[in-house]
């Protein structure tokens, strides 16, 4: 598959916004209310859980479909080793729906938060990050339950990703001899990587972070919450 092509349609296909036109279906522009972020929990809040719900697993959709087919069709899937360049496009095209999400023409390049397309295409680079991306989800939850802040526990969960892929990798290494012709793909693509995502995930709450601080953050189970 050209990879000039799998970012292109990786972009496009995060940069549906799933949430502003699952709102617009049922008569409300989510833009105009609650935290007016165009994301799943923000449309949660306003038409229930099971939106939230069907918006997230969307959003994770588009985020896996396109990493996982390129992933396939390069041969890289479950590959016993990767060189770095390989690696290197892979993860260029991981990180594209993301981005679309992030920033999507159709909305005024405005978007979500990127933790459920995140979330996806993190799952499609199997198996080098879809163990860590499950790490981070014990985290979330973790986070989220002690808390009960959506915004605290994506910033946590995201900055956990590089620790849960340096940990896999050296996983990965033991029992490997050296001199192995099989070695274990180089891990620092993977790492460079998630270190950019959690640092967007981070920036793209970086309002929630000052409303925790001050104190006005709402948790979940309250009148709002601005976490997604």
């Amino acid at each position: 598959m050209n990879p000039l092509l799998a970012v292109g349609v990786g972009f496009l296909l995060g940069s549906i916004p799933f949430a502003l036109l699952l709102g617009l279906a049922r008569g409300v522009d989510i833009r105009t209310i609650g935290s007016k972020n165009p994301g799943a929990t923000n449309l949660g809040r306003a038409l229930g859980l099971r939106w939230f719900l069907l918006c997230f697993a969307l959003d994770a959709a588009k985020g896996f479909v396109p990493t996982f087919l390129f992933g396939l069709l390069a041969g890289l899937i479950g590959a016993p080793t990767i060189e770095p360049t390989d690696s290197l496009v892979w993860l260029g095209v991981m990180a594209c729906p993301v981005l679309g999400h992030m920033f999507s023409p159709w909305i005024g390049f405005r978007g979500g938060k990127g933790v459920a397309t995140g979330l996806g295409a993190m799952l499609g680079v199997y198996p080098m990050l879809t163990i860590p991306a499950f790490g981070a989800l014990v985290v979330f939850a973790a986070t989220l339950g002690l808390w009960r802040y959506v915004s605290l526990a994506s910033v946590l969960a995201a900055s956990s990703l590089p620790l849960w892929v340096w940990y896999f990798f050296s996983l990965l290494r033991k029992g490997v001899p050296a001199d192995s012709a099989l070695q274990p793909p180089e891990s620092w693509p993977y790492l460079l990587v998630t270190l950019l995502l959690a640092g967007l995930v981070i920036f793209k709450h970086r309002s929630n972070l000052l409303r925790i601080a001050s104190g006005t953050e709402p948790r979940v189970g309250g009148s709002a919450d601005n976490g997604s």
